[in-house]
């Protein structure tokens, strides 16, 4: 499966890039969320791969949804699909946006990839293995290195997000003395945990699970953890909730190497 994804994602990636180097047309969703060309190029061609090789699964996709084309889940195995995570970094010209794809069961996210083409590089995760892949010019992948999360430095280092950044992030980040900050766009900030390059994402602020699932998947399989305000594991495939959107999730916190008890 992971081999799909990475098809997918590759394929999806240089649509984005085209019209990246082009410069794209912007336009407002329902939310006041912005959205391009390359997001839906990205998103039909993502789905055109998983038709194909995988057609009896079950797939959320962020455009879709926002069109009000919403899949029936009626099993525990589904597929969560952003095609441009990070859209507000790729239209100011910032590298690090990326296309997301994750495999939920009993709703956890178990099989992930994440592809940030401007930056030539992935990351793909699945039980027992996540990997960062050098992605060449040609858009083929030409090394697969392992990665795993590190045990907390002495100065722990936080990532937070560039453009929802948000005041309830930076009291929890003063309230746990953490002095070292970096900001970054996209699923990105999972894949940087995962590569023990960073040591905590929290987040209060809205994300969706597609914006998640795939990096939350990549950090889990190196070794992380990603939790809610209980403590508990992040999970997907939330609906029908009382005064709250399908597939939104709650406040967390992603750990490179969650405490004790987490």
């Amino acid at each position: 499966m992971i081999a799909i994804f990475e098809a997918a994602a590759l394929e999806a990636g240089s649509a984005i890039l085209k019209v990246y180097h082009q410069g794209p047309e912007i336009r407002l969703k329902g939310d006041n969320s912005p959205v391009t060309e390359a997001d839906e190029r990205a998103e039909a061609i993502i789905l055109k791969h998983l038709r194909a090789f995988l057609p009896n699964i079950p797939v959320i996709a962020e455009e879709q949804v926002a069109a009000g084309l919403v899949p029936q889940i009626t099993a525990d195995t589904f597929i969560l699909v952003d095609p441009l995570d990070g859209t507000r970094e790729f239209i100011a010209r910032h590298d690090d946006f990326t296309v997301n794809i994750a495999l939920i069961e009993k709703g956890q996210p178990v099989v992930g990839y994440v592809y940030a083409p401007a930056l030539g590089m992935a990351y793909a995760g699945k039980p027992g293995r996540a990997e960062k892949q050098l992605v060449g010019a040609d858009f083929s992948i030409i090394e697969r290195l392992t990665v795993e999360t590190r045990t907390p430095q002495d100065e722990i280092c936080a990532l937070v997000s560039r453009s929802h950044n948000s005041v309830e992030t930076q009291a929890y980040i003063a309230a746990n003395a953490i002095h070292a900050q970096k900001a970054i766009g996209s699923s990105l900030k999972f894949c940087l945990l995962a590569e023990g390059l960073a040591d905590i994402y929290p987040r209060f602020s809205r994300t969706m699970e597609w914006d998640t699932a795939a990096g939350d998947a990549v950090l889990r399989a190196a070794g992380g953890k990603t939790l809610d305000p209980s403590g508990n594991p992040l999970t997907y495939g939330k609906r029908n909730r009382k005064n709250e959107v399908d597939f939104a999730n709650s406040d967390f916190i992603a750990w490179a190497k969650a405490p004790s008890g987490g």
